[in-house]
């Protein structure tokens, strides 16, 4: 070892010897290469049209993630029920090899799970009322029964005629508690308030959910809530108050929606495309992501229609809002079918 050392220092005393009156040179400046880094792939699979706001929820926080730079986007809409997921899912995986596919299960609980599990090395994200499964599938919900049950509150107070009608999809977990919590919040207020409730049979049927919204309005409810979509429509029609949901969809009828739960897919999105990209993915539910703390729902922009409520209603809509946000109230999650009556 001393050896080693005695000739490794003859070597540098030489090279100083022979360099050491020469002057040093500047190292040369090389501009850094900038390379684009590759965006995470991803791709949206959609039972329904993205004209449906639940599927339209998700579309518009994975269109805004593109703009942001943050993923490259494509999606397939309109898929339907009749056993097309599979056969798609399985062309995307095949021919996109996206990172990342997000989409509706549900009534595709079965198959979106056996492509999910024959294609292990790409995340699935899917809405779901069921659990996560090892190794790659995480599930997620809206969860907006909280501001559901602040538009309820609303609803409760703002009635004239003591009826207040509701259009729903199909009576589901993730629809009933939506129903339930607006039922809820009317009671807070109006316990004696006569609650309609009727379901269309489909997550998407303008047509009939508009019928079943006027049916509500002749048997006397002057405030609807239009889980789905078509309600608003029969609302303007008959000059009626309603509350819309899933998004904001004032601009429908300005004069006629007070407001309704909007989902905020966007802190879902961006936490699964951080975790994907990092390469910590892992399968869990991401229910909280869209609850009103972590900013994943809210109520929408009264857009000046907040004149349109008493002011005492207004103000215990608010107080409740904080409490909700803060954690002091716990908006209570029924998932049992509600009454219908048609």
């Amino acid at each position: 070892m001393k050896r080693i050392s005695l000739v490794a220092l003859l070597i540098v005393v030489f090279v100083v010897a022979v360099t050491g009156c020469a002057k040093p040179t500047e190292a040369p400046v090389v501009a850094p290469v900038e390379t684009e880094e590759a965006l995470l792939k991803v791709y949206g699979a959609y039972a329904t049209p993205i004209e449906e706001p639940w599927d339209g929820v998700i579309h518009v926080a994975l269109q805004k993630a593109e703009d942001d730079g943050l993923i490259a986007y494509d999606y397939t809409e309109n898929i339907g029920y009749s056993g097309d997921m599979e056969r798609v899912l399985r062309e995307i995986c095949e021919k996109q090899a996206p990172d990342l596919i997000v989409g509706d299960a549900f009534v595709n609980e079965e198959a979106v799970r056996r492509v999910a599990a024959d294609y292990p090395e790409i995340a699935f994200a899917f809405g779901s009322e069921l659990g996560p499964v090892a190794p790659n599938m995480a599930v997620f919900d809206n969860w907006i029964h909280e501001p559901a049950y602040l538009s309820g509150m609303l609803a409760g107070g703002m009635t004239k005629t003591n009826t207040i009608g509701i259009v729903a999809a199909v009576p589901i977990p993730e629809v009933n508690r939506l129903v339930n919590a607006f039922i809820a919040g009317a009671k807070e207020v109006n316990p004696d308030v006569k609650v309609l409730v009727s379901f269309i049979g489909s997550f998407f049927d303008p047509a009939t959910a508009k019928e079943q919204a006027l049916a509500h309005i002749s048997a006397g409810a002057d405030v609807l809530y239009a889980e789905r979509a078509g309600v608003i429509e029969a609302a303007a029609e008959k000059s009626v108050f309603v509350f819309s949901n899933m998004s904001d969809q004032n601009s429908i009828a300005p004069d006629w929606v007070i407001t309704g739960p909007v989902w905020n897919m966007t802190p879902t999105i961006e936490y699964v495309v951080a975790q994907v990209k990092a390469g910590t993915f892992s399968p869990v539910d991401l229910k909280d992501f869209s609850m009103m703390a972590m900013g994943g729902a809210f109520l929408a922009d009264f857009h000046g229609n907040d004149s349109k409520v008493p002011a005492e209603v207004l103000a215990a809509v608010k107080a409740k809002e904080e409490a909700i946000k803060s954690g002091m109230f716990r908006v209570p999650i029924d998932e049992a079918q509600p009454e219908a009556v048609n």
